[in-house]
């Protein structure tokens, strides 16, 4: 392990922990203020002792030890993010709070707590704190710790194998990890924070309450889907608000969006971007094909000349598709009115399917990732070409020149392992007395880190407080999964790669 990096997360996470610990203070929550107080004073300590001793000592890994740190912080980092909320709520067991941390930093949002009024105003912002703490780190580690092992999408971009270095990137070079990271951190979190602050004043001009507001903001940034209120439909901010949610989801789609500094970065602007073209592609085309169809359903209750049905219908189906793309898991106000409309029920396989997708390489959502569909996609086209034209030769065109040779073969194994680790979940959570339906969705929400999912793609919603132990911990597994991918985990596991 990277110890120094590990040590500077955590360290960082401890001076976190003094904001919910002035918030507590500030709103009267003063019991779990005290709880956040004293632990960020033990962790700053800890942190000051183990610095101290590690003094002048450099690490040894290189790029692979940033990559342990980084499944360090969303393993073993929650279990001390817990320790404030297990003792500030008081009436819920560590494994519980342990499960919710993980849930929070992995951005998936799954919550254990469905009734928002059992936790305080303080407790609630720390939820989305360490939501959007998550987004952050993901930011950050997509240039400076995935790219350079050609993990996390760029393996269908780089000319290099799955978790090894590229030999020639003038965007990456050799420099030491811990610059890069620094290089990195300076130049993403201003935009990162910058963001945040600006939809949360947009949000609370809108008509939120400064805290649902900011933990909304947060949600949105980091595609965590948190929210102190159950959900942005029950905020006061209205389509005005789901509006404004939706224009900053955009910066999941693509890293385009935010940054160019990665080698997905190098083959034009956003018009030429295949995957914002993707994302857009689903964006309109879903919301129209559901339109459509309860439209048709309209008829038979003679629902079908109510405009403005209609146009909630269609608005509710927009936000919540592009909400569940990137991974962000807010579903639209209007959206139960999309199913009262024509009294047909809108699938939750599709919101499923969306997750799944995903959104950008190098964003904060997560699922499979737009750039490796785009290249089955393209790599389908060819072989269809092929079938008509069998000695035909492909001329690389501009989209295809974003992919390397190899990269529809890479994107096919990465979406098998995906889809095995799925598999495997599931019966895993089948053998733990979860029904097979509910497994799927549990497994689903949790490699897609689509947390909302539990509660909108089942016929009932899934009550995470009723999973066994083991369960919990499977759960727990699918969204360390889900966040660090498949092709990380299994870079960490080769040996080989330690000595190279």
């Amino acid at each position: 392990m990277d110890l120094p990096l590990f040590l500077l997360i955590f360290g960082l996470a401890s001076v976190a922990m003094l904001v919910p610990a002035v918030h507590g203070g500030t709103v009267r929550n003063i019991d779990t203020a005290r709880m956040f107080f004293y632990s960020g004073i033990l962790g700053l300590t800890l942190f000051s002792l183990i610095a101290i001793a590690l003094a002048g000592r450099r690490p040894k890994h290189g790029a692979l030890g940033t990559l342990l740190s980084l499944f360090s912080t969303f393993v073993f980092l929650p279990a001390f993010l817990a320790v404030p909320f297990f003792e500030g709520l008081g009436t819920t067991t560590y494994v519980n709070a342990y499960m919710e941390m993980v849930s929070a930093i992995t951005t998936t949002g799954a919550t254990l707590f469905v009734d928002p009024e059992r936790l305080d105003t303080t407790l609630h912002l720390w939820r989305a704190q360490v939501g959007w703490m998550g987004g952050a780190v993901m930011w950050i580690a997509a240039s400076a710790i995935l790219a350079p092992l050609n993990l996390g999408g760029f393996e269908v971009t780089a000319q290099a194998e799955p978790g090894q270095r590229e030999a020639l990137s003038s965007l990456i070079g050799r420099a030491d990890p811990r610059e890069r990271l620094l290089r990195v951190s300076s130049a993403l979190l201003p935009i990162y924070i910058g963001l945040t602050a600006l939809l949360w004043v947009l949000l609370m001009i809108s008509g939120d309450a400064s805290l649902v507001a900011l933990c909304h903001a947060m949600a949105v940034m980091a595609t965590s889907g948190i929210s102190p209120v159950g959900g942005i439909e029950f905020s006061g901010s209205g389509i005005t608000g789901e509006a404004l949610a939706l224009l900053f989801m955009f910066f999941a789609l693509s890293r385009l969006t935010f940054s160019s500094d990665t080698i997905t970065a190098t083959q034009g602007g956003l018009r030429t971007d295949p995957e914002f073209r993707l994302g857009l592609v689903f964006i309109l085309g879903v919301p129209l094909i559901l339109f459509a169809r309860h439209w048709l359903g309209a008829f038979d209750v003679a629902a079908e000349d109510d405009l403005t049905q209609a146009g909630r219908a269609l608005w509710g189906s927009i936000f919540t598709v592009m909400s569940f793309l990137t991974t962000t898991g807010f579903a639209s106000d209007y959206w139960a009115q999309t199913q009262a409309w024509s009294g047909l029920e809108t699938p939750g396989l599709i919101l499923m399917g969306l997750a799944l997708i995903g959104g950008g390489v190098a964003t904060t959502a997560g699922g499979v990732k737009l750039l490796r569909v785009f290249a089955l996609y393209l790599n389908g086209l060819r072989e269809m070409e092929r079938l008509v034209h069998p000695s035909s030769v492909s001329g690389a065109g501009t989209d295809a020149r974003r992919l390397q040779r190899n990269g529809a073969f890479i994107a096919w194994i990465f979406f098998m392992l995906f889809a095995l680790t799925l598999a495997a979940l599931t019966i895993l959570l089948a053998l733990l007395d979860v029904s097979f339906e509910n497994a799927l969705v549990l497994s689903i929400a949790g490699l897609s880190t689509t947390g909302p999912l539990i509660s909108l793609a089942a016929d009932e919603p899934i009550l995470l407080t009723e999973l066994s132990t083991g369960a919990k911990a499977v759960f727990c597994a699918a969204m360390v999964l889900g966040r660090l991918e498949t092709l990380a985990i299994i870079a960490l596991l080769t040996p080989d790669l330690w000595r190279s």
